[in-house]
Formats: structure tokens, C-alpha cells, sequence
């Protein structure tokens, strides 16, 4: 079983900077993908970034440039390094870890709150 833990998420003036961070505990086998989604207030929930075993990063078109995805595979953590945040930046954030083998496996964080207000 794996357990995803994140941190990091906060209040932050508009043009600010957060980093969350995200651990994955448990009994865990190679996570093939780590990512983060988030989810604003009455939308879906949507990709942010991700990131592969190999370090191949992908990111959504409204956070390229701005925001930075990193993992440490020997410590099973990933994080995100978000600046010149924007209200529209304001969702919960969920951690994602996908595992290929031995079956295929979708795990999700419980998620942090992210609040870009002046």
C-alpha cells in the first residue's frame, strides 16, 4: 500500500512563490510517474506537471515557464516549485503516482490548498 503525503501549500500574494513537496510512504514498488493535478473551485481537476522515472517533464500550457516539477527517485519524493503565482493558480493541489509493475497502479495524495490573494 502507498501513501502520498504532501506539503507546502498556503496563502500567497499574487506574483508570489510556494513549493510543495510530496512524499510517497509505504510498501512501494518503482513509481513510474509522479505528478501534480489540481482542482479549482467548481472545475474538474487538471494536470500541472509530471514527471517520469527517467526525469522527462511534461507541463500543462498554463504553468510553463512558471512552474517546476522535480523528483528524488531514491527518496520517493516529488516536488513543485510554483512562481509568479496568479488567483487563477488558487486550487486544492493532489500529488499523483503512477506504477506500470507489477500491475498498474493510480495513487492520489489527499491534497493541499493553494491560495493566491492580495
Amino acid at each position: 500500500q502507498v501513501q502520498l503525503v504532501e506539503s507546502g501549500g498556503g496563502l500567497v500574494q499574487p506574483g508570489g512563490s510556494l513549493r510543495l513537496s510530496c512524499a510517497a510512504i509505504g510498501s512501494i514498488p518503482p513509481i513510474n510517474v509522479m505528478g501534480w493535478y489540481r482542482q479549482a473551485p467548481g472545475k474538474e481537476r487538471e494536470l500541472v506537471a509530471t514527471i517520469s522515472f527517467d526525469g522527462r517533464t511534461n507541463y500543462a500550457d498554463s504553468v510553463k515557464g512558471r512552474f517546476t516539477i522535480s523528483r528524488d527517485n531514491a527518496r520517493n519524493t516529488v516536488d513543485l516549485q510554483m512562481n509568479s503565482l496568479t488567483p487563477e493558480d488558487t486550487a486544492i493541489y493532489y500529488c499523483n503516482a503512477k506504477v506500470f509493475l507489477p500491475s498498474a497502479m493510480n495513487y492520489w495524495g489527499k491534497g493541499t490548498p493553494v491560495t493566491v490573494s492580495s
